[in-house]
């Protein structure tokens, strides 16, 4: 399978999805007007990838802004993720990064962890 990648423009993550190395990574800001249209092909590329049993995947979020039409994207993101980690053998570790002052990005972090079954680390950054 193919490595995805998107570069970071204008209201848009950069996106660097390793098929290879099992690490996928999002960051930037996301605060385009079609996220549902924009996020399309990632959906896809993760739906073919973890159609292979037994991976291990390191997701990288690295965000340092994101409206709530992108929370919502990356909610289904990381429930493709729990429902590969629970019915495929995968195993899934997402790296949640933040600013070290970054109240609200540390709150989202422990905010999807609780929605998920997923192993989250919250990684702060200076």
């Amino acid at each position: 399978m193919e490595n995805f990648y998107i570069k970071a423009a204008n209201f848009i993550p950069e996106i660097n999805f390793n098929a290879d190395s099992g690490e996928l990574s999002i960051s930037g800001e996301s605060y385009h007007e079609y996220t549902q249209e924009f996020y399309q092909p990632v959906f896809e590329w993760l739906r073919g990838y973890l159609a292979t049993p037994n991976r291990v995947v390191t997701f990288n979020f690295r965000m340092y802004y994101y409206n709530t039409s992108s929370s919502r994207r990356f909610l289904e993101i990381f429930d493709l993720l729990e429902d590969y980690q629970n019915n495929h053998s995968g195993t899934i570790v997402i790296n949640w990064y933040y600013k070290e002052n970054d109240l609200d990005m540390l709150e989202s972090g422990e905010e999807y962890a609780e929605d998920t079954g997923l192993k989250f680390n919250l990684l702060p950054y200076s």
